[in-house]
């Protein structure tokens, strides 16, 4: 093969190559702006969310440190009522789904292409919550009954009587061994020592 046809095929696989990498890259460009364009559409209809929920989240305390009620960025747009619980879209980009992060993993607690019934869920879980923060710091606690007099003074009184009673039952398992033992002993040699048996069958 001469020089010049390989320069020339050379020249052609370059330009090749080229094109193939404007084409890449110009599919590189159309996909992020699919992804683009889904994410801004998440972004919308969580706004649209958020305008429906405007009027509870005006409700809640300013001092209320349980709720987030923010939408984050990335590729999935969250809008976050709390640390654990958050309303995304779903992969039709059309159905909001209100979820949340349990010890047992992630609950659904609405699913709906309308916003309606998803804020009415929304609502629901914020005034759960709130209700939860106020008796805790209230401190509800139910008080117990108090003893009488004579149950009080049975019950401090009960511990000794136990701590007796344990003393005088090791003293008698100790001096039913030792009784055993003796018993035990005097009739394993009782045939060594026949003076003894002698002496003891005239009484």
């Amino acid at each position: 093969m001469s020089e010049a046809g390989q320069s020339a095929v050379s020249v052609t696989n370059v330009r090749s190559l080229s094109d193939a990498m404007r084409e890449m890259k110009n599919a590189a460009a159309d996909r992020a702006d699919v992804v683009v364009d889904m994410r801004e559409a998440s972004r919308t209809r969580l706004e649209l969310l958020a305008q429906e929920l405007q009027p509870v989240f005006a409700d809640v305390p300013a001092d209320d440190p349980s709720f987030d009620f923010a939408i984050s960025s990335g590729e999935q747009p969250r809008l976050w009522i709390d640390a654990v619980a958050h309303v995304a879209m779903g992969r039709d980009r059309r159905t909001y789904r209100f979820l949340r992060d349990t010890r047992l993993g992630r609950v659904v607690l609405a699913e709906s292409t309308d916003i309606a019934p998803v804020a009415d869920q929304v609502t629901r879980y914020i005034a759960e919550r709130m209700v939860e923060r106020h008796r805790a710091i209230e401190g509800d606690v139910e008080v117990l009954p108090r003893h009488s007099e004579t149950e009080e003074a049975v019950a401090s009184a009960a511990p000794y009587r136990s701590a007796w009673r344990g003393f005088f039952g090791g003293l008698g398992l100790v001096l039913l061994g030792g009784v055993v033992g003796v018993v035990t002993v005097a009739v394993a040699m009782w045939d060594r020592f026949p003076e003894l048996e002698t002496l003891l069958s005239r009484f």
